[in-house]
């Protein structure tokens, strides 16, 4: 059975730092790209950043380059989002997704399979 579980979401401060998890099951890193998405209500699904594992090939939006950083332990089978330098807009629900490619791209949503429950990233003083 195929499941992605977020974790590590909560409140910080502007400027702050959290790290993101994305431990998923029912199969391995190397047949799926795992992808980044937030969204707030009321507001279109936006892609933040995707990895293969098997090619190491990354993709980041725009409004994160330099701040975000994706990464993923195949041992562990968990993708991580490390996010810095954080901005009050960068609230959101955050989702993990699995896309079965060697180079995931943010543009296709309707690509990813399988995703997670979301777990909330608030940034507020």
């Amino acid at each position: 059975q195929v499941q992605l579980v977020e974790s590590g979401g909560g409140l910080v401060q502007p400027g702050g730092s959290l790290r993101l998890s994305c431990a998923v099951s029912g199969f391995t890193l190397d047949s799926y790209a795992i992808g980044w998405f937030r969204q707030v209500p009321g507001k279109e699904r936006e892609g933040v950043s995707c990895i293969s594992s098997s090619t190491g090939h990354t993709t980041y939006a725009d409004s994160v380059k330099g701040r975000f950083t994706i990464s993923g332990d195949n041992a562990k089978n968990t993708v991580y989002l490390q996010m810095s330098s954080l901005k009050p807009e960068d609230t959101a629900v955050y989702y993990c997704a699995a896309e079965r490619t060697a180079y995931c791209t943010l543009a296709a949503m309707w690509t990813y399979e399988y995703w997670g429950q979301g777990t909330q990233v608030t940034v507020s003083s």
